[in-house]
């Protein structure tokens, strides 16, 4: 750097200041535009975890001597810098289906993704709601002492469901258990006898209380389900909640020994009184291993209820989901607020309200449920557990007419209708060790037996081409050695070993005693060129950099282009030698859609008007241009003395020069582009005319309407006018002599009635009615008043004065 400062030894220091803030400012704002470049990136991996729109340039000889963070920036960036698209390194995002699986109700059900570090892709799954399904329908009954009465009007349900049933599916099969609760204390009541008979106070026989019974297997025998149905004893215990929910899990996990069908809808229908227990309610007995949730039957009998804790709704929520279960919740009136809350944590559950569990309410509570569970389809999406932080899941449905999008599910779906899921999958980042990894997406239609599988791979890792070479640090052939104890230290670049001497030769310009231009260090025979802020330094040499292209008001290559080897290399809109010129033309368009008014050329991005006359941003005003009217009064008299015929026109042409036209009115083109003319012939009519210039070419157009004036109109106008300027005359003489009359009675009445009096006078005299008192003031002497009384008689207005 000091070398290359010395260069501009003769450079004024400010000056060289100003060119440097400047640059630096413009450096700022160009790395400000790019998300991906960054000075602390030295590897492949690095650039492209910065997100899914950066690319490595794994070129040879790209930039060569920069650092390796100037190979990671945007595709376009690295384009223009001379990195050709075969050796970009990018972030890949593959979608690929599996047709060959075949599905009836849910479609596709293989899916492939490719994704990298904050990329994202996008599938749509098709969940085709069938017209008739077969129905497997396994009741799960607490059978608690409370539960008597209620258990009695199940033995009529078998058969009249399955004929309500035919409406909706032709195939309906019933299943049925029995549950209390874990039979250790505090739960039931641990006396001898009591474990057997937990009824022995009322001198009734009860069976012993049990988490689950499996009773009755899947069967379209509704014979044998009433007769099982009649066989069954109530048992009892002491708290309130039972164990339900413990229950449903063994239901919906153990396939075999409930004898779910494959391709059936799978209906879990609970009834009970009571509440039930949940996680963490064991710990009362002791009980702290958590459920695993698994099957624990044995000969038809749950095992594991005293062993294991009661399932968290959680939990059962993904047993449900995975085994394809509706669940319906049949529960007294006022424990239903409490089921309620339970209902929405579980997907697909349906929530019914009875007084007491006759067979009609049954009935009708069953195909509600299946109805309305039926005609919402919603998905459940899950990520492996490995990896569920580092993906994120969207789910947006695309509902059939008539039905209502809510969350992720449809309500109102007909049978036959199809509901598409737009599912968007994200991948947030890379393992910690950075390496690819295969992770299965699961897509489940709830209370469907056909799911999508979504296997994604990840792609962390750099192939770079097909010489696997990413020309990072991560790849380096160079290695340094320990430093030894022969080293120098050279200022701002570290530190020249012994090792180094015979290599310097490499880093050196013909003719030049300097390693690398001054501009950075020699490692290994080649030059590794220094960071600067005003850019990139890169070359064989060091001798190029990206900041000594010109610069457009205030900015590199105007903010348009990019640097190379001291030349701006311009984006497609922009050129010029400073990319300052845009190279679309729609700055230049004036308003009537020509460019430069049709009077000049679009020099970078302005009009450049070919007569000096004109002016204007598009060349649209011309003062001098006014004058020219009286230029084309010789083509206008042409045309008049030819009588402004189409066919005589052509006898003005060696006068006229311009295109000429005719027209009724030229006052209807006024505008800018018009400049509008009178002419007056030799009988005194002026015709009116207008010209413009467009395009080159001028144009005239003539208005066929002269104005003229006749004699006998001019005479009547000179005899009006004397007429008007007459009478004129006569009314100012009126008036005149109105006024002089008014002022002359005004002022006899003033001589009348005024007194005038000198400063002695007797104000006490009062004259009669008959005299008159005048008093002249000019006549009095200076020192006394002198008066003299005048008698007047009184004497008709308009009679002469007598003395």
């Amino acid at each position: 750097m000091t070398s290359w400062l010395r260069t501009f030894g003769s450079v004024p220091l400010c000056l060289l200041l100003c060119c440097l803030v400047v640059a630096v400012c413009a450096e700022a704002s160009s790395a400000g535009d790019s998300v991906c470049w960054s000075p602390s990136i030295s590897s492949c991996t690095e650039c492209l975890r910065r997100g899914p729109q950066c690319a490595w340039c794994f070129k040879e000889d790209f930039l060569d001597g920069a650092g390796p963070s100037q190979r990671c920036d945007l595709p376009v960036k690295l384009l223009r810098r001379g990195c050709e698209p075969e050796f970009m390194e990018q972030s890949e995002i593959k979608v690929e289906v599996n047709a060959t699986v075949s599905s009836t109700q849910v479609s596709p059900r293989d899916i492939s993704i490719t994704l990298g570090p904050g990329s994202e892709a996008s599938v749509i799954v098709a969940v085709k709601q069938l017209e008739r399904y077969p129905v497997d329908l396994y009741y799960l009954v607490d059978v608690s002492a409370s539960m008597q009465e209620n258990l009695d009007h199940l033995k009529t349900v078998g058969v009249a469901l399955s004929l309500r049933m035919t409406e909706h599916s032709s195939d309906l099969w019933l299943g049925f258990g029995s549950f209390v609760d874990k039979p250790v204390s505090p739960y039931i009541n641990v006396h001898p006898s009591k474990i057997n008979n937990p009824c022995s106070d009322y001198e009734i026989r009860c069976r012993p209380a049990h988490g689950f019974h499996h009773v009755l297997s899947m069967t379209g025998n509704m014979s044998e389900f009433t007769r099982v149905i009649k066989r069954q004893r109530i048992s009892g215990n002491m708290d309130t909640p039972e164990g339900g929910l413990d229950a449903m899990l063994q239901a919906a996990v153990c396939q075999r020994s409930v004898g779910w069908r494959p391709e059936a809808k799978r209906l879990l229908l609970l009834m009970t009184d009571q509440p039930s227990h949940l996680a963490l309610d064991s710990r009362l007995a002791g009980i702290v291993t958590p459920h695993d949730g698994l099957c624990h039957l044995e000969n038809n009998v749950y095992t594991g209820s005293t062993k294991m804790d009661h399932p968290s709704v959680g939990q059962l929520s993904d047993k449900l989901l995975e085994n394809h279960m509706y669940s319906i919740f049949a529960v007294e009136k006022h424990q239903y607020q409490w089921y309620e809350e339970l209902v929405r944590l579980l997907p697909g559950s349906y929530l019914g309200k009875l007084g007491l569990f006759q067979a009609p309410n049954l009935i009708e509570l069953v195909v509600d449920a299946y109805k309305r569970l039926l005609s919402e389809v919603a998905v459940s999406v899950s990520v492996e557990d490995k990896a569920v932080s580092r993906y994120w899941v969207s789910v947006s449905p695309l509902c059939p007419n008539g039905s209502t999008a809510k969350d992720q599910s449809c309500s109102g779906v007909q049978p036959n209708q199809t509901v598409y899921f737009n599912i968007t999958i994200g991948m947030r980042s890379c393992p910690d060790n950075g390496e690819d990894e295969d992770v299965t997406v699961l897509v489940r239609p709830v209370g469907y037996n056909e799911s999508t599988i979504v296997r994604i791979h990840s792609k962390c890792r750099c192939s770079c081409g097909p010489t696997r070479h990413c020309n990072d640090d991560s790849q380096s052939t160079c290695k340094g050695t320990q430093d030894s104890p022969n080293q120098e230290q050279r200022p701002d670049h570290g530190l020249i070993k012994d090792s180094d001497r015979d290599s310097n030769w490499n880093c050196r310009a013909d003719g030049s005693d300097v390693d690398c231009s001054g501009r950075g260090v020699c490692e290994c025979g080649r030059c590794v060129c220094e960071q600067t802020r005003l850019g990139t330094v890169y070359g064989k040499y060091c001798e190029i950099d990206d900041f000594s292209c010109p610069y457009e008001r205030g900015l590199l290559c105007g903010g348009h282009g990019v640097c190379v080897s001291g030349e701006c290399v311009c984006e497609d809109d922009w050129t010029g030698y400073s990319c300052g010129c845009p190279v679309s033309t729609a700055t230049c368009q004036s308003a009537n859609g020509l460019l430069c008014s049709g009077r000049g050329r679009c020099v970078c991005g302005k009009c450049l008007c070919e007569d000096p006359r004109h002016s204007g941003d598009f060349c649209e005003r011309c003062p001098a241009c006014q004058s020219t009217c009286q230029s084309y009064w010789k083509c206008v008299d042409c045309h008049l003395s030819h009588g402004l015929s189409q066919k005589e026109a052509g006898h003005c042409n060696n006068t006229c020069a311009p295109l000429v036209g005719y027209m009724d009115d030229v006052s209807g083109q006024a505008g800018e582009m018009w400049i509008q003319c009178m002419y007056i012939s030799n009988d005194s009519c002026r015709y009116r005319f207008q010209t413009s210039s467009q395009s080159g070419q001028t144009q005239l157009h003539i208005s066929t309407r002269p104005e003229c004036a006749s004699s006998t109109r001019l005479v009547g106008t000179f005899l009006s006018v004397c007429a008007l300027t007459v009478l004129c005359g006569l009314v100012v003489v009126a008036v005149s002599r109105l006024l002089l009359q008014k002022r002359h009675l005004s002022r006899e009445g003033a001589a009348e009635d005024g007194g005038y009096h000198c400063t002695g006078k007797d104000l006490s005299y009062i004259p009669t009615t008959n005299e008159k008192t005048v008093t002249y003031r000019r006549d009095c002497p200076p020192d006394r008043p002198l008066e003299m009384h005048i008698q007047v008689p009184k004497m008709p207005l308009g009679d002469p004065w007598q003395y």
